[in-house]
């Protein structure tokens, strides 16, 4: 059974810092891309930032200077440092898997976990 578990999210004051992680299993990690994205009340979710198998990372504007992705391929887990926080960074941040060989099941999701960043 695949499951992506996001976790570490919360109310934040701006300026701080907030560290997402998100726990795989039930696939073979390191046959996909992992991303975040993050929707806000009524806007669509929104890439934030991906990690290759290999660790190349690519961010959204939004996030560079301030976001760092990272993974953990022996542990199967990926993780967002954010640092700076600002009320705009306010989301449901989701932990997603793309796959990129093998067969099987483009993508994975997980359930989401609330930011807030406010004072």
């Amino acid at each position: 059974q695949v499951k992506l578990v996001e976790s570490g999210g919360g109310l934040v004051q701006p300026g701080k810092s907030l560290r997402l992680s998100c726990a795989a299993s039930g696939f073979t990690f390191t046959s996909f891309l992992m991303s975040w994205y993050r929707q806000a009340p009524g806007k669509e979710r929104r890439l934030v930032a991906i990690i290759s198998d290999g660790g190349s990372t690519t961010y959204a504007e939004s996030a560079k200077g301030r976001f760092t992705i990272s993974r953990d391929n022996d542990r199967n887990t990926v993780s967002l440092q954010m640092n700076s926080l600002k009320p705009d960074d306010t989301a449901v941040y989701y932990c997603k898997a793309t796959r990129i060989r093998g067969v099987g099941s483009g993508y994975y999701w997980g359930q989401g976990t609330q930011v807030t960043v406010s004072s």
